[in-house]
């Protein structure tokens, strides 16, 4: 699907270096009393109709809004929401247990100058059981310590009056997860009797490099992937995203390279943008390639397209900035970007986007249909 994408936007771009290289020799240059929004066939003759595969927007306060509630209320898949409260940690193959009897240090290994604790307590076998003292062997696979404890101070109830009998976990080595891509330690990390939280598994990976897309950490667990997102968690404190672990979990951080957007037109330096982890909104873009052509550029006609969100109708969505409001300023630092964005600034007059619009629907109607239809069949 990211491949679809790309393809998308590399099919788009060149449609619309094609189409835009010819669109201001068009005659009859017509302005919009209208600022901030597209022409339509009913105040000019010369405005081509919409096609339905293009959807437009203005960027303004109210479209803002709506991608800032949006925004705060990510979403994240209802298989991943645990109860962290009744976490209680069983102990498995390769776990160590340190079991201690007061008042009987024949009964206790202990741990000197020479020994840690998990080279001198109990390991647990491969079939999930122990030895020990009197008490033979225990089959402890699955059982919480708390029930290890009552279970041990029962089987030496037979030898020792009422024993006093102490149980915890010397080594866990038996659950693990798994952390890669941009992080500082990538490796294997083992599950506690704390809880381990997302954020609590970067930490233990040296948190995240400068390179991370931290709008992309990707879970896999038991075959299913799923998207999370660190910057939910840091920056708008959606704890819906610092989720719990499960022995297992793989959570891989996605490279921020591959993150482009374009900027084309009447700009000083027309070229891709690399997105940094933070993102990058619509005035960043303008700036980082020289700002508006004021010779050429029309500051009305400053466009972002953007392939449409999947089960939607339409295949684009285009973004108008009238750059000659006194607000647009505000507005474009407020309107953030999305991978393969594709920002043009345009020198023709607004009326003849339609007709451009129009010109590009043969070149990106086949592919969006066709990746409709791939989607259905997948489904």
């Amino acid at each position: 699907m990211h491949l679809l994408i790309k393809q998308y936007s590399n099919v788009l771009l060149v449609a619309l270096l094609a189409i835009i290289s010819g669109c201001t020799v068009v005659p009859g240059a017509y302005h919009s009393t209208t600022p901030g929004w597209f022409i339509d066939e009913a105040e000019n003759e010369d405005a081509e109709p919409l096609p339905d595969v293009i959807k437009v927007h203005s960027i303004n306060t109210a479209i803002l809004n709506k991608d800032a509630d949006s925004e705060s209320v990510a979403a994240v898949d209802e298989d991943l929401v645990l109860d962290g409260k009744s976490y209680d940690y069983t102990v498995g193959p390769g776990d160590v247990l340190q079991i201690t009897v007061w008042d009987h240090p024949e009964l206790t290994i202990p741990a000197g100058s020479q020994r840690s604790s998990s080279e001198s307590g109990n390991l647990i076998h491969s079939d999930g059981s122990i030895f020990y003292p009197y008490v033979g062997v225990l089959h402890v696979e699955g059982m919480k310590v708390t029930q290890i404890r009552d279970l041990v101070t029962e089987r030496l109830a037979k030898f020792i009056e009422s024993p006093q009998v102490d149980v915890s976990v010397a080594a866990f080595r038996n659950k693990r997860i798994y952390v890669t891509g941009e992080v500082g330690e990538p490796g294997v990390y083992p599950i506690t009797n704390v809880p381990m939280r997302l954020v609590d598994a970067i930490g233990e990976a040296g948190g995240i490099l400068q390179t991370a897309d931290w709008n992309k950490v990707i879970l896999t667990r038991q075959g299913n992937d799923y998207e999370l997102s660190l910057r939910e968690v840091y920056q708008r404190g959606n704890k819906a995203h610092n989720v719990m672990l499960r022995p297992g979990d793989v959570i891989n951080v996605s490279p921020v390279t591959d993150s482009k957007v374009f900027v084309l037109g009447e700009v000083g330096k027309p070229a891709s943008l690399e997105m940094n982890r933070n993102g990058i909104s619509l005035a960043e873009a303008l700036a980082e390639n020289g700002g508006l052509d004021q010779r050429q550029s029309d500051a009305s006609g400053v466009f972002v397209f953007r392939k449409a969100a999947r089960g939607k109708e339409h295949g684009i969505d285009v973004y108008q900035l009238n750059a000659k409001d006194a607000a647009a300023l505000v507005l474009a630092d407020n309107f953030p970007l999305q991978e393969r964005d594709i920002v043009y600034v345009t020198a023709a007059p607004l009326a003849k986007w339609n007709r451009v619009l129009s010109l590009i629907l043969p070149s990106v109607s086949a592919l969006f249909l066709g990746s409709r239809t791939e989607a259905a069949i997948r489904d």
